[in-house]
């Protein structure tokens, strides 16, 4: 495994580990035992940059996924960065798969929440704590005062912000340093490659969430692909429907022949196209199966040139696609 640096100095794998799915939005959560034994493999393989979120969960459990990544990682601690979000909940009256996020980040609930992830997480301090959503009612100026008094107080050693536009990374920085921000990013999702210049300039590191596009850009799904209705958030994806399918043909067809050439997989060279475009980018493709874990960690063996990076973008820029999913929709 490569490694990268996240702002001044967080070292991280070069492909982090997105967790969420383990527990949360790819159906019912998946064996306790086999997710444990799975990120133990992950570490010998070299990953250090576990993900997860104070709400990737269940209804019965919302704090599932810290609890399974507190318990695997507490033998590792010392040899792993992890990472972890405040503080949003979900909209549980709404009818949707996909549930309404609610932001909240006053500085008590900040203050309650980190204590929690703590305790969750069986560690002393967090190494990346994201903001999940920007919250409209609190300045975030005010939520970078905190996250600096939490630094000095040694509960978390860097923070970054989820889902933010260049304007918010700014005022952010302004008040306490930021290392990263997460951001859907993807061949499908390319909408946030407008923030490079900015955090170049800031010296920000980039960790992109949904790097496959929900696990699409693997070619593994085909229109006789079935999803858990009402847990899988795949199952109202826009970009897995049989329509979407016929689409997308060319852009599969594209990540075949370039994979073919470079004797690797459609999905690697998704990775690798963001991997090969800028050294500060760190993608966290989440798996629940040891072939795909280690598939996803030699992305960062492949290299792809400036030129064939140009050719990729270029074609991507022209070529037909479907609709892909943004996100889930942020409420007041």
């Amino acid at each position: 495994m490569k490694y990268r640096i996240l702002g001044k100095d967080l070292k991280v794998s070069a492909v982090g580990l997105g967790c969420m799915g383990m527990s949360h939005a790819y159906g019912a959560p998946a064996d306790k035992k086999e997710m444990r034994e799975l990120i133990a493999q992950a570490v010998d393989m070299g990953y250090t940059f576990f993900d997860t979120a104070e709400v990737y969960g269940t209804p019965e459990n919302p704090y599932d996924n810290e609890e399974l990544v507190g318990e695997a990682l507490k033998d590792y601690r010392d040899k792993v960065v992890i990472a972890t979000k405040f503080v949003i909940h979900f909209d549980m009256t709404n009818e949707s798969v996909n549930k309404p996020l609610v932001p909240d980040s006053r500085p008590a609930v900040i203050r309650a929440s980190v204590e929690s992830s703590l305790k969750r997480l069986r560690c002393d301090h967090i190494d990346l704590y994201y903001q999940h959503r920007m919250d409209p009612a609190v300045p975030v100026e005010e939520v970078a005062g905190l996250m600096g008094e939490l630094i000095k107080e040694g509960k978390i050693t860097h923070w970054g912000l989820s889902e933010a536009d260049e304007e918010t990374i700014r005022r952010a920085h302004a008040v306490c340093p930021v290392t990263a921000i997460q951001n859907r990013y993807s061949m499908m999702a390319r909408w946030h490659a407008s923030l490079f210049p900015v955090l170049e300039e800031l010296g920000i590191g980039f960790v992109a969430f949904s790097p496959l596009a929900n696990g699409f850009l693997s070619a593994k799904y085909g229109k006789d692909a079935t999803f858990e209705a009402g847990t899988d958030y795949r199952s109202v994806m826009p970009q897995f429907t049989p329509e979407a399918i016929d689409k997308n043909e060319k852009l599969l067809e594209l990540l075949q022949t370039v994979a073919h050439g470079k004797n690797a997989t459609p999905g690697q060279i998704s990775l690798a196209w963001m991997l090969c475009k800028k050294p500060y980018l760190v993608p966290i493709p989440g798996t629940r199966k040891p072939e795909r874990l280690k598939e996803n960690a030699g992305a960062a063996d492949i290299v792809l040139s400036e030129p064939d990076i140009s050719v990729l973008d270029k074609q991507l820029e022209t070529m037909e696609m479907s609709a892909v999913f943004g996100g889930s929709a942020v409420k007041s």
